[in-house]
């Protein structure tokens, strides 16, 4: 299907053994200068605008938002010091609830790098408007998120928009080649993949004076489901993603980018109260399995726990052999092909490419097989705070929100500026972590917030 064109023919991306150039042909616009934005002025979204910039096209940065105040200026002191004259900010530094919006107007490109719950808006956003999307990963943090990204796609292919997604394992060379090498045959028949993201503990901000419960957990949003949707989904997501990339072996339509079903549990065994204070409602660990339409199966674990085993891979088990990140091995355990090539930063890379299918006019859209990865991470976490097994179809239709869509849009609606008073979903031991066999198909934390607006109505 032309309106999922999204080069899952990895063999396009894979040829080019060197950094492709970007043609100095005419955007969107008519001018060949390409103006950007940049929403979420975070480590990865100032590193991602700098990753754009040294792709050495011509464009001109235009625009920069993010909902602190602090945020948006520190980001400005940072490129200026760069001394790099395609930063033009004298009308472009926005900051607030709604500064995406204007962020948005101003550019004809414009990266998304903000936490990930206000991934769909944003992206919902920027295609009603036209413009180019750098979207980082994950696209959604639950079912209500996920198809309003796909009807996103939707209307980004109908406007013929490029999309990017920050799963960059797509763009680097040893992950192309070995999804050559299964593609051609060389582990046999697929079985069954093995998918890890397991680490110690991550760096939690401390809480500065005067922060609001809302301000602070914006600012600390990695222990907060409402944001995040747990570890799952925010970080293994990449992992998942490449299980799903290799089962559905390019797919053009994405038909089969995603499972069917899912079981799964999980916990948390360390960041307990009370020295996790602000642990939310978020796991620590995951063990997921999930099966696809064809009946082969990805075994998924993720944990964040100090001292004990670490593991960040992806494995693919075949009949004539397994496959990982650059290499192949037979069933005796030897190595038979191992990737040689020039491997350039994929971070770097997925903009070059943007810039050249903005430049060249080549229909690519990530946001397809971007948000099915999103979504499966979901439906991964869906599993393991039900303790059910789920399939798919159930999760993408009754899975219930994390993100406070409505309180959100009711606050931007009416005076952005209270937003930082409006008290957050999960306060500080108020809610109990999901409750697996509690009967119902997935954990709701139903129990209205006091206040002005409560982020679910009674």
């Amino acid at each position: 299907m032309k309106r999922r064109n999204y080069l899952r023919n990895a063999g396009v991306l894979f040829a080019a053994s060197q950094l492709p150039s970007v043609a100095r042909g005419a955007n969107a616009s008519g001018s060949d200068e390409i103006k950007l934005a940049l929403v979420g002025c975070g480590g990865r979204g100032r590193g991602a605008l700098m990753q754009r910039l040294a792709v050495n096209d011509n464009v001109r940065v235009v625009a920069i938002a993010d909902i602190f105040e602090a945020g948006a200026r520190s980001a400005v002191e940072v490129f200026e010091q760069t001394g790099d004259k395609r930063f033009d900010l004298k009308d472009g530094v926005f900051f607030g609830l709604d500064a995406y919006k204007k962020a948005i107007e101003l550019c004809d490109s414009v990266i998304l790098a903000t936490p990930p719950g206000f991934r769909p808006v944003h992206f919902a956003y920027a295609v009603n408007a036209g413009k180019q999307i750098f979207m980082e990963k994950p696209c959604a943090i639950d079912a209500r998120g996920f198809r309003m990204v796909q009807e996103a796609a939707r209307i980004a292919d109908e406007k013929n928009l490029k999309v990017v997604c920050g799963f960059q394992r797509h763009y680097q060379n040893p992950y192309l080649g070995m999804f050559e090498q299964i593609k051609e045959g060389k582990i046999g028949q697929l079985k069954y993949s093995r998918v890890y993201w397991n680490q110690g503990n991550p760096t939690r901000r401390p809480r500065l004076p005067g922060m609001t419960e809302m301000q602070y957990q914006v600012k600390c949003w990695y222990p907060f489901n409402w944001i995040t949707g747990d570890n799952i989904v925010e970080q293994h997501c990449h992992n998942i993603d490449v299980g799903n990339w290799i089962h559905s072996l390019g797919d053009p339509t994405c038909a089969t980018a995603h499972p069917v079903k899912c079981n799964g549990m999980g916990g948390r065994e360390v960041r307990k109260y009370p020295r996790y204070l602000y642990a939310g409602n978020r796991y620590d660990h995951f063990c997921c399995e999930f099966t696809y339409a064809d009946g082969t199966q990805m075994f998924s674990q993720c944990r964040h726990q100090e001292k004990c085993w670490f593991n960040v891979s992806e494995t693919f088990v075949g009949t004539e052999g397994t496959a990982g990140c650059g290499w192949v091995k037979n069933l005796n355990g030897e190595t038979i092909w191992k990737f040689q090539g020039e491997d350039p930063d994929p971070y770097k890379n997925e903009h070059v490419y943007h810039a050249k299918f903005i430049r060249e006019d080549i229909a690519h859209n990530d946001a397809w097989f971007a948000s099915n990865s999103s979504m499966t991470s979901v439906l991964g976490r869906y599993a393991a705070y039900s303790g059910a097994e789920i399939s798919w179809d159930d999760a993408v239709a009754n899975g219930v929100d994390e993100f406070p869509y409505d309180l959100i849009a009711e606050v931007e609606a009416n005076d952005p500026t209270k937003f930082w008073d409006v008290l957050p979903p999960t306060l500080p031991d108020s809610f109990p972590p999901a409750q697996p066999g509690a009967g119902e198909f997935i954990y709701e934390n139903s129990v209205p917030v006091p206040g002005e607006w409560n982020w679910r109505k009674a």
